[in-house]
């Protein structure tokens, strides 16, 4: 597995026990990730993906709920709505890789740890998040060209459906989301 990847699959396993767990539990990352990963480039890049999300993470949610037609991120499984988070906050906020690879890793671990149709639905709401600022500006601050705003409306996502994961979608997570007001 390459080290990107594979930090990328911590990053999740991590940022799921936050989502879940509250921000009490972000202290641990890096004890967490070195006990889980001995490479140091995978570790930096790990800690990288889960700080930068942390510190973003409101933003992060609005971007995604602004294309996630018919979801509320608060609905969605816990595992798609934390690769969304990961991912988009590659493609905000990571001039270092490209949206494409982004996208893909993304949907590759939507396979792996969520449903097959998981691939699909994180398709739709990162290609709506790439394509939105018209000529494919979204890096640093997500705004269109000549620094307008981004373009925030409510964009059809991938059709996906709940009782395709197992069962009915998830409640109100604890921890930051329960928290905002």
């Amino acid at each position: 597995m390459k080290k990107r990847t594979r930090a990328r699959e911590l990053a999740l396993q991590f940022l799921y026990q936050l989502d879940l767990r509250g921000d009490g539990l972000l202290e641990e990352a890096r004890e967490w990730i070195r006990g889980e990963e001995r490479d140091p480039e995978t570790v930096r890049f790990a800690l990288r993906l889960i700080q930068g999300t942390w510190d973003t993470w409101d933003e992060l949610d609005a971007t995604i709920q602004s294309v996630a037609q018919n979801w509320n991120i608060a609905r969605m499984a816990v595992v798609d709505r934390n690769v969304l988070r990961i991912a988009t906050y590659e493609l905000l906020h990571c001039d270092d890789i490209p949206p494409k690879v982004a996208i893909n890793e993304a949907i590759e671990l939507g396979k792996r740890y969520s449903t097959q149709n998981s691939g699909a639905f994180i398709n739709g709401i990162l290609d709506k998040i790439m394509n939105r600022g018209g000529d494919g500006e979204r890096r640093a601050t997500g705004a269109s060209p000549a620094g307008a705003p981004p373009v925030a409306g409510p964009a059809q996502a991938a059709e996906h459906d709940a009782d395709a994961r197992g069962g009915a979608p998830e409640d109100e997570p604890e921890g930051r989301a329960a928290r905002a007001p």
